[in-house]
């Protein structure tokens, strides 16, 4: 009886310890490959604006246009924005969020306006803050370009992100 008995415990503990490293190494692996996401998780950016995308929407030729990256490792977010035929000049532009299409909401962040007017340009390298970062990838976040006739913006364009 005590034979039978031991190989009884001797092959439980041995399941149960070839269990445990399936398991640890499961959870290694997975762990490797979150890193292995997260390492290689670049982005790109891009978006079309017109007015009626602003909430409310705004009567206006105008039209914009976003390119870019996001590199979510160094949370550096690259973009240019163009736009042409606003009522005047730009006044300003931000990416807002978070905010599905048709919805509003706050400034994530400030768009560096290097050539204004009619037609015109933001473009600079930025890195994201969390809340920007959160946004983005969850793809609440868009831009608009603001003038003095349309205030709360001219035209709006949702962020779309894709690797």
């Amino acid at each position: 009886m005590k034979t039978k008995s031991f190989k009884y415990g001797f092959f439980t503990a041995l399941g149960s310890l070839l269990l445990a490293g399936t398991l640890f190494l499961s959870a290694c692996d997975k762990e490797d490959d979150d890193d292995n996401m997260t390492a290689n998780a670049k982005y790109t950016i891009s978006g079309a604006a017109s007015g009626d995308q602003e909430v409310p929407a705004v009567t206006t030729t105008a039209t914009g246009n976003l390119t870019g990256s996001y590199d979510t490792v160094s949370k550096q977010l690259i973009y240019i924005v163009s736009w042409t035929g606003l009522s005047g000049d730009a006044s300003a532009a931000h990416f807002h969020g978070p905010a599905l299409p048709g919805e509003d909401a706050s400034p994530l962040q400030g768009l560096t306006i290097v050539t204004n007017g009619m037609a015109g340009m933001a473009t600079d390298t930025i890195t994201a803050s969390a809340d920007l970062h959160t946004a983005l990838l969850a793809g609440k976040v868009y831009y608009n370009v603001h003038t003095a006739t349309n205030p709360d913006g001219e035209i709006r364009g949702q962020v779309n992100v894709s690797q």
